[in-house]
């Protein structure tokens, strides 16, 4: 039997006392909204930091989305916890349940599309004006596009979860 269970968000409003509800947004995603009692252990480093969670309590993974939280579950299972339920559909599905924190960064997905679509137009651009070995440029985050689709991994979602703006205070 899988030690990952999935749960709804009204589940997650019922959730036993002893649950630890973990974020594994990045730093930066996390201050600006996050569920009341949650705990941010970013995805990112989550092997390392998990040392830190009780094995004996219930895990409740989230994220924006669910995407990472199935992830995050599946490697938590690796590590050997046996409770761990994913809340379905993420944050988005949350709706009223969430705090503001004092300043919010943009999520993982909306800074993809941003830096993705930033990163064409400017291929594009210098590929006009200046010498249409530009193009490749755009080619390039095409191609890596449809890797990240074929994969179901996102290469410039490791890379921006690097950056100042996702890491948090002193990270």
């Amino acid at each position: 039997m899988s030690p990952i269970r999935h749960i709804t968000s009204r589940e997650l409003e019922t959730r036993e006392p002893k649950a630890v509800l973990i974020d594994v947004r990045e730093p930066g995603e996390f201050s600006g909204e996050r569920m009341p009692g949650s705990v941010n252990l970013p995805l990112s480093r989550l092997e390392t930091d998990a040392v830190r969670l009780p094995r004996e309590r219930p895990i409740i993974v989230l994220c924006r989305s669910g995407r990472r939280s199935e992830d995050a579950a599946k490697r938590l299972a690796a590590l050997g916890f046996t409770d761990i339920q994913v809340v379905e559909g993420g944050l988005q599905n949350c709706a009223g349940a969430t705090e503001q924190g004092p300043g919010g960064v943009w999520a993982m997905e909306r800074q993809v599309r941003m830096a993705a679509g930033a990163l064409v137009l400017l291929g594009s651009t210098l590929g006009w004006l200046v010498h249409p070995a530009f193009w490749l440029v755009a080619a390039g985050v095409g191609a890596g596009l449809v890797y990240s689709a074929a994969t179901d991994t996102c290469g410039m979602a490791m890379l921006l979860a690097k950056m100042p703006w996702n890491r948090g205070k002193g990270c």
